[in-house]
């Protein structure tokens, strides 16, 4: 469960809040602008730490995107720039293959903020009981399986994993100013490259599906998101 973590210079103002006048004011002017102190002080786990809608019943990926994000905003100047870095990087390892028309089979259901963990691990067919061992870390995002690469100039939200078992799963929400079909190519194009067989789906939403051997599976569902951004869940089982 994460812990809401309130910087010590805040602590005489929130104390002041309770004791009224000028100084209360002040400090609630501060809250009020700044969202990441007001996420902290009105995060539903501070009071209630099994609130279905945020972990899903203390399953660890389940909650939503904070409302304190993005922070930044799209646009097309950044769009255009994402969509660059990206094509940079997959031209380093060899040609870029044009991304291909969508199947006309519909693709898995979408996978928004909201959605717990039972949904991210029914998507890549993975037995109900590894939501258990799921960890959540943002260092996990920094060393991601090539198949589960994640493009440049994406902004994550929330990494999880599991190494046990039978539950060998890797599950990033980004976000990105890139356009859905520059994020489709990239994930298409990592995903053929890592060994697995990549299908694209537009219904009922934009997503990359890929099956590697055994239970090897990708999905990657889109969204459009606040501020003009493209909102990604990538869900990865290695085993």
């Amino acid at each position: 469960m994460r812990r809401a973590v309130i910087p010590l210079g805040l602590l005489p103002l929130l104390a002041a809040c309770g004791q009224g006048g000028d100084a209360a004011a002040g400090s609630e002017g501060l809250i009020a602008t700044d969202p990441v102190i007001a996420r902290a002080l009105h995060d539903p786990l501070m009071s209630d730490p099994d609130l279905a809608s945020r972990n899903e019943a203390a399953s660890a990926i389940g909650f939503a995107d904070s409302a304190a994000l993005p922070v930044f905003a799209g646009s097309s100047e950044a769009a255009a720039a994402a969509r660059e870095a990206m094509r940079i990087e997959l031209l380093e390892s060899g040609p870029l293959p044009d991304l291909p028309a969508a199947s006309k089979a519909s693709g898995p259901a979408v996978l928004g903020p909201m959605s717990g963990a039972q949904e991210l691990l029914a998507a890549v067919g993975a037995p109900g009981t590894c939501a258990a061992g799921l960890k959540e870390d943002f260092a996990l995002a920094a060393k991601l399986p090539p198949a589960a690469a994640i493009p440049p100039r994406a902004m994550v939200v929330q990494a999880g994993a599991s190494a046990a078992k039978g539950c060998g799963l890797t599950i990033i929400r980004y976000l990105t100013p890139a356009a859905s079909e520059d994020v489709l190519q990239y994930h298409h194009v990592s995903a053929a490259r890592a060994g697995l067989e990549p299908v694209r789906h537009a219904a009922p939403g934009d997503s990359i599906v890929g099956q590697g051997k055994g239970t090897e599976r990708l999905v990657v569902s889109l969204r459009k998101a606040a501020n003009g951004l493209t909102g990604v869940t990538l869900v990865y089982r290695k085993n």
